[in-house]
Parts: C-alpha cells; sequence; structure tokens
C-alpha cells in the first residue's frame, strides 16, 4: 500500500528556521507592495476588477472591498486549517492576504511593511496556535491529517472528469479505466511512490492530445473554407480594441520586468524551502517529503490554469503572484536557494515576456482554451468531495457520531444559508469550529473525547 496512507510527517510542526522566517516576512512584503501598484494578485477572481483601478474608474477602497469579500472565506476556511493540519503553508494563507493589504494601503511605503507584519503573524503566530490546539482534550489539528488520503486520491480523477465534459462518456470511460489500472499498477509495482502521479500525468497527456487533435481538423477545414471567401480588410483588424488592450496590458508587464523577477525568485526560494505547497494535495505530500511527487501534482495543474492567467492579465494589466504557477514545482526540486532563486527569475522572465504570445496561440487554439476550463472546473469538483469527504473523516475521528453531526451539521447550515463561507472552504472551517465546541462540551462535562 502507497506510503500516502500514513500521516504527513512534519503535520502540525510550524517551527520555522530564521532563514524561513525571513523569507516568508520577505516574499510577504514584496507581494504587497506589488499588489498595491496593482501589478499582480493571486486571486484570479479579482484580478479582472483591476483594469478600472489602474484606469482611475474606481477606488482603492472599492477594489479592497472586492478582494476582501473574494478571499476571506479561502484565507480562514482553507488556508490557515490546512496550514495547522500539515504544517505546510499554502498561498491562500500568504498570499491572498497581502493581496487585501497591498490594495488596502494607501502609501507605496505602507504596503511592504503591513506585508510584511502579516508574514510575521503566520510564522510567530501558527506555531503557538498550533500548540495551544494541540493540548486540548480534542485534538482537532491531528484529526484533521485525516484529510490527506481523500484529497489526495480523488484529486487523481480531475483529468478523467475534465475528458469526460469536454469530449463525452466514451473517452471518458477510456480515461477512467486507464487511470484506474495506472493507480492499481503503482501501488503494486512502486509501492513508495505517489499512486495517483502516473495516472494523472497520461490523464492530461490524453486531454491535451485529444484537445490538439481537434483543433488541428478545425483548422484544416477553415483553411479549406477560407480559400472561398474574400480576405479581411487588415484595417479592421489593426482597429480591433481588445487587441490594442491586451498590447497595452503586455507592455505594462514588461516595463515591470525586474520586480516580477525578483517576484519569481521569492516565490521559488519558497517553494524550495519546503514549507511551502502550491495546493491542497501538494501540501500533504510536501509534509511526507515527497517533493517529486509534489512537483508532478503542481505541474500538471498548470494546465489548467495558463489561459485564465495570460487572458485575465492581458485584459486587466495585472498578472499572477505565482504567474503560471510553474515556478512551484521548478522551486520544489532546486538543490538550494541561490539555484532556485535564479530558476524563478527567469521562469517569471520568459513568462512575462511571452504573454503576448501565449494569448496569440491560445485565440488559435480554442479547443485547447476550452480544455483548461474544463479541467479547472474538475480540479474544483474533485478537490470539493475530497475535503468534504476529508473533513467528515476528520469528525469521526476526533468526535464520532456528534463530531459528524456537528461538523456536517455545520456544513449543511452554511448551504442553506446561501454559502457565506465558500464551499471549498466551509468543511474544513466546520472542522475547526466543531473541534472548539467538542472541546467546551468536554469541559461542560457533556462529552468524552474518543482515544486513539
Amino acid at each position: 500500500m502507497s506510503t500516502i496512507l500514513a500521516a504527513p510527517a512534519n503535520a502540525g510542526s510550524l517551527d520555522f528556521s530564521l532563514a524561513q522566517q525571513l523569507t516568508v516576512i520577505a516574499l510577504c512584503a514584496l507581494t504587497a507592495f506589488i499588489s498595491h501598484l496593482a501589478l499582480a494578485v493571486f486571486n484570479d477572481g479579482v484580478r479582472p476588477f483591476l483594469l478600472d483601478f489602474i484606469q482611475g474608474r474606481t477606488t482603492r477602497s472599492a477594489t479592497t472591498a472586492v478582494s476582501f469579500g473574494l478571499s476571506a472565506g479561502f484565507i480562514f476556511g482553507l488556508g490557515a486549517p490546512m496550514a495547522l493540519s500539515t504544517g505546510v503553508l499554502n498561498p491562500w494563507l500568504l498570499f491572498l492576504p497581502t493581496d487585501i493589504l497591498g490594495l488596502l494601503s494607501p502609501k507605496k511605503w505602507l504596503a511592504p511593511i503591513l506585508g510584511g507584519a502579516w508574514g510575521a503573524v503566520v510564522v510567530f503566530g501558527l506555531n503557538g496556535a498550533n500548540d495551544v490546539a494541540g493540548d486540548l482534550p480534542v485534538d482537532f489539528l491531528t484529526a484533521m491529517q485525516q484529510m490527506s488520503t481523500p484529497i489526495l486520491f480523488l484529486f487523481t480523477l480531475f483529468p478523467v472528469l475534465a475528458i469526460t465534459k469536454q469530449f463525452g462518456r466514451g473517452w471518458g470511460a477510456v480515461a477512467g479505466v486507464v487511470e484506474l489500472a495506472l493507480v492499481v499498477l503503482t501501488m503494486k509495482v512502486w509501492p513508495n511512490m505517489f499512486a495517483g502521479a502516473l495516472a494523472m500525468a497520461v490523464g492530461v497527456l490524453m486531454l491535451i492530445a485529444l484537445a490538439v487533435s481537434k483543433d488541428l481538423k478545425q483548422r484544416k477545414l477553415d483553411k479549406e473554407a477560407s480559400a472561398h471567401t474574400p480576405p479581411v480588410d487588415p484595417a479592421v483588424a489593426a482597429d480591433d480594441p481588445m487587441a490594442s488592450l491586451f498590447s497595452a496590458s503586455a507592455a505594462r508587464l514588461r516595463r515591470h520586468l525586474p520586480l516580477f523577477m525578483l517576484l519569481g525568485a521569492g516565490v521559488a526560494v519558497l517553494a524550495q524551502s519546503h514549507i511551502f505547497g502550491g495546493g491542497e494535495a501538494t501540501s500533504f505530500l510536501i509534509a511526507k517529503g515527497d517533493y517529486a511527487e509534489a512537483a508532478q501534482v503542481d505541474f500538471y495543474r498548470v494546465f489548467g490554469f495558463i489561459p485564465l492567467i495570460a487572458t485575465t492579465a492581458l485584459a486587466s494589466g495585472a498578472y499572477g503572484i505565482a504567474g503560471f504557477t510553474f515556478v512551484y514545482p521548478i522551486g520544489y526540486l532546486m538543490p538550494n536557494p541561490y539555484v532556485a532563486a535564479l530558476a524563478g527569475a527567469a521562469v517569471f522572465a520568459v513568462e512575462v515576456l511571452a504573454l503576448s504570445y501565449i494569448g496569440r496561440l491560445l485565440g488559435r487554439l480554442p479547443t485547447v482554451r476550452d480544455s483548461s476550463e474544463h479541467l479547472r472546473s474538475a480540479i474544483t469538483d474533485t478537490l470539493q468531495l475530497a475535503i468534504l469527504f476529508g473533513s467528515l473523516m476528520a469528525a469521526n475521528a476526533m468526535g464520532g457520531g456528534l463530531g459528524i453531526l456537528v461538523v456536517g451539521g455545520l456544513y449543511l447550515l452554511n448551504e442553506a444559508m446561501g454559502r457565506p463561507v465558500v464551499r471549498m472552504a466551509a468543511a474544513p472551517a466546520a472542522v475547526l469550529v466543531g473541534g472548539v465546541v467538542l472541546n467546551v462540551l468536554y469541559w461542560l462535562d457533556l462529552f468524552t473525547p474518543i482515544t486513539s
């Protein structure tokens, strides 16, 4: 059986070295500064709103309110619980708050101070919170480690869902059978390897191959059809307002290339320190020390986000804090922070300089562009189920049936109230609240903790 089933080796350990603490603080200061300049934010939902802010059609306070509204649930419902349960930091905990603090800051010099202060709160405060929670009679943070198995294994299926949604049940069934066979083979032949790594690789390659094949066929048909239609007036194409906007946005980002290279270096160094994971599944793999598998998982995720990040960056003039996120897997695999810094800077330089070309390429490959939408949707679907199931497993571990009642009840209440906490974050947040409730019941002598 794969070693993934075991609890993360450093789960719950948030005792960072001085170098790691300084890296987190410095990077949070830098990301807040970049957010203040509206050059980049982490939240993909906020980026489209930045065009109005950049062009002066909306205020800083209004943009900050949008950022807070779209980010708060992920910070406290997903970022904090994942960090506490794995002992690994994540982008929701680090970069969503610095989005908000950077936009909030009225002065350029104040933004990095606020961002650095948040970094200090994270590296110094989380360990104290973890120690306090670990001393409670109901240790809900250890129980949350139950989330690792469903997250890792169900996440493996996201390419199957994407293929099914885009290319139909037949191809979806083929992908499902292939992935299942590869998972079983990996568990049997390579038991120390993450069982879903090979399956995910093949699934993503199948999706890309199907999409590229369809686009090439369509382009051949379009070329044959265009031979019988009059050419487009070049003057009309030159007056395309979207092309003009994309060109201006790309030029704006290129003007700040040195700052983006510094950002890429910082993110890569943080990833190389192995106290940071770029995703839910990745956090558990990093916690176990499975850095190569973590790099694979985050590499596959990239294909679901390139079109989204590229198009929103070109439309708004603001990039992503982690770029296309290639910097995550590269950072995990670097031998030392110096090489990681050089690699991260180079990756961001290539991404920013190639942004216009990528935008044009995606325009010529509509099926591939649609594949990224299906990938993101599939990632969300698999993780929502995995996180909910894992949260109920955690609830059972810390409180049996009563724990499931409290945590499941809070999740259902959130649904009935119109999801004030986003669905992805609602279940982990319910585990934290449920853990507090069970401890209160223990102190009232109304509940006896489950002994392992």
